[in-house]
């Protein structure tokens, strides 16, 4: 099984909303992925609660039977949708893949 888990720090106010609005739109556009790629075995997004500077603020955790299931959500077009919303609304981003 791979885990793939992406967290982002959001722009204060990105295409026409705040941070806060945003994440929201965020999580129900990842959450939806779910009905579209067959290959998603688990997705979760949430809100983190760490209050650190270094924190980041929105989490996915997702998990797929093997590699070839990663690439093929990854380059899915409801997927790249998605990416290019996120890609307007982030300032930072950070990715782990690892298998389990």
């Amino acid at each position: 099984m791979i885990i793939h888990i992406v967290m982002w720090t959001l722009k204060e106010f990105a295409e026409g909303a705040g941070k806060s609005e945003n994440a929201e739109i965020l999580k129900r556009k990842i959450e939806a992925l779910k009905d579209m790629i067959p290959e998603i075995n688990h997705l979760e997004v949430g809100f983190n609660m760490n209050e650190s500077p270094s924190a980041f603020e929105v989490v996915l955790y997702s998990e797929f039977i093997d590699k070839e299931g990663l690439a093929a959500y990854q380059i899915h077009p409801e997927h790249r949708k998605v990416a290019e919303f996120v890609g307007a609304i982030t300032e930072r981003r950070g990715v782990a893949d690892y298998e389990r």
